[in-house]
């Protein structure tokens, strides 16, 4: 399979560049799978699209400062994007120019010393900082790093945080619960649909371009994720009573898919004795836990706990679009971001929503 296959054309000027100024004053282009037809709807209507019942699954990570800039001894500033804490102080990073960060190379930032340690593939570095606790840093000298093609300074920066955000340590927004507002959330809960958090700090895995010419030849990032107890039962309740699971956003796709366990009921041994059986008895659940993942889903993934998954527009070639494509259809995908891009949709992190169901 190709990734030229999952290439389109998008006019720049359908890259939102700021955010509205409601976050549920969004629009919502909505896929039937069953049917392949699309929806012109707006964000603030999606109660009309869930149904009492429903599991709605949000990531609550919190997007870090994680840009800083270090002084080198000879004058010249190097760019670090800090991507995870490998073990305290030290950190994986991104840096630019990655020629002026050679192993042995010391920064200064501030009261801190920044120690390039090990050079990595793709302008990636191992850095160990002195003092270890960066916290402050990132606070006080620390920036949000918007994605590159946001061009325009963002005014606000916490509409590049959803309102549900916890935990601290992404490099970039979940952005398709950006359009949920508190009231709205509240909305959903008075008409049953339920609620549950997963955390997955969407970094390098999440915005990483593919590089490969075939899809299969293109490898993920880790990015640390976690699924706890209550999240699991609250997932594996809807799971067995058949409700629908409906993931905000791809990050949280992946923290469920990655942790499905295969359910060997009665039912599905019967399956396996007499697979001409009609009842194949087959069912999945989640377990909890908390790691690393590195999941990589595209067409052909058979998936096992996603029913529903609202999510932005996404960048040609991107692993994004080819989950998306992987859960509603290659061919039904693009067509609806043909038709997106004739109803001139805001595209991208502060654009508009897609939800297929």
């Amino acid at each position: 399979m190709l990734v030229a296959d999952f290439d389109y054309d998008l006019p720049k000027e359908l890259i939102a560049q700021q955010p509205l100024a409601r976050r549920d004053a969004s629009r919502m282009l909505v896929l039937e799978r069953s049917t392949g037809r699309a929806h012109d709807a707006m964000f603030s209507d999606i109660g009309q699209w869930l149904r009492a019942g429903d599991l709605l699954v949000l990531n609550n990570t919190r997007v870090i400062p994680a840009r800083v800039f270090g002084k080198l001894p000879t004058g010249g500033t190097v760019e670090l994007l800090l991507l995870r804490e490998v073990e305290p102080g030290t950190w994986e990073a991104l840096s630019r120019p990655s020629r002026k960060a050679r192993p042995g190379t010391v920064l200064q930032l501030g009261p801190h010393r920044a120690t390039i340690v090990e050079r990595k593939p793709e302008g990636m570095r191992t850095v160990r900082f002195d003092p270890p606790d960066v916290s402050t840093l990132q606070q006080s000298l620390g920036e949000v790093a918007l994605p590159p093609y946001i061009r325009e300074k963002c005014g606000d920066y916490s509409r590049y945080q959803t309102v549900f955000a916890q935990v601290d340590g992404a490099i970039a927004a979940p952005t398709a619960g950006l359009h949920f507002t508190p009231e709205l959330l509240r909305t959903l809960g008075h008409a049953g649909v339920e609620t549950a958090f997963v955390t997955l700090h969407a970094g390098l895995g999440t915005f990483r371009p593919v590089k490969a010419e075939k899809v299969e030849e293109h490898t993920m990032h880790p990015e640390e994720f976690e699924l706890s107890e209550a999240t699991a039962g609250q997932v594996n309740g809807a799971l067995a009573e058949g409700r629908r699971v409906v993931c905000v956003g791809t990050t949280t796709v992946r923290v469920l898919e990655g942790q499905a366990d295969e359910v060997r009921s009665e039912k599905l041994e019967a399956r396996i004795q007499n697979p001409e059986s009609p009842e194949s008895g087959r069912g999945w659940r989640v377990r909890a836990g908390k790691g690393q993942t590195n999941l990589y889903i595209y067409p052909g993934y058979e998936w096992k706990v996603v029913g529903a998954l609202l999510t932005n527009f996404h960048l040609p070639k991107s692993t994004l679009l080819m989950l998306v494509s992987a859960l509603a259809g290659r061919e039904a995908v693009l067509a609806s971001y043909r038709h997106a891009i004739e109803e001139k949709y805001r595209f991208y992190s502060f654009g508009d929503a897609m939800l297929i169901v």
